[in-house]
């Protein structure tokens, strides 16, 4: 038997963040939908009972992982706006948008986890993730909240609110999001516009053609922005 990784304590300390370390290259190489604890604990060198003390089902782990992605997401995102200059709101919008592209070519694993194809199977609890979710995206609603309350949020050419569309942004809203329920549906329309070039370009999707794919994404986040921002 090979020894213990280095990375472990002797008394265990380190054994947790060593399990997602490993859950994370097993879903490099062999796709979340292969994740497994068993194999885990043979990577390790360690029984099962050992992981199980820290997540007693794959789902549990997994759950995990999904977090701990959307929170390095969302503390990427303030790391970003620290660097735009302070009431520079374009070039925060800028910065975001650029940051996420970054983070998703840097970890498509993570990305993909929380973004991607759902894991069969698997059903996120809501209570837990929700709430991460929410750390990730709240830096763009806040830049866009700012830009809506300057009068710089142009909204004027967009189709009239439905009842019903309303009432699912109010709820929203009621969760916490703390922004206008329009600067929550800018927020989601302009996401969906990143995130459609980023995982065509992680997934490999894109025309051969396209050898570079920040240079689309880059004239994207500029026509987003000559589009919504004043």
């Amino acid at each position: 038997m090979s020894p213990r990784p280095k990375t472990l304590a002797p008394d265990g300390s380190n054994l947790q963040q060593a399990i997602k370390e490993t859950a994370w290259q097993q879903i490099a190489e062999f796709g979340a939908s292969a994740l497994s604890l068993r194999a885990i604990a043979r990577t390790l060198n360690i029984t099962a009972p050992a992981i199980y003390n820290y997540y007693p089902s794959r789902d549990e782990l997994v759950t995990t992982l999904i977090n701990d992605a959307y929170t390095m997401l969302g503390d990427t995102q303030r790391a970003a706006l620290e660097l735009a200059p302070q009431g520079d709101l374009s070039g925060q919008f800028r910065s975001l948008g650029l940051a996420y592209r970054a983070w998703a070519v840097n970890y498509p694993q993570r990305y993909q986890l929380i973004f991607g194809t759902p894991l069969p199977g698997y059903y996120a609890p809501q209570d837990e993730t929700v709430p991460a979710a929410q750390w990730a995206l709240q830096p763009l609603i806040s830049v866009l909240a700012t830009l809506e309350a300057a009068g710089r949020l142009r909204m004027d050419r967009s189709a009239p609110l439905t009842p019903e569309l309303q009432s699912m942004l109010e709820a929203w809203q009621a969760f916490g999001a703390g922004a206008p329920i329009e600067v929550l549906y800018h927020a989601l329309v302009v996401w969906s516009r990143v995130h459609g070039l980023v995982m065509l370009e992680i997934g490999g999707q894109m025309p051969s053609f396209i050898q570079d794919g920040g240079e689309l994404f880059r004239r994207e986040l500029e026509n987003i922005q000559r589009q919504y921002l004043g």
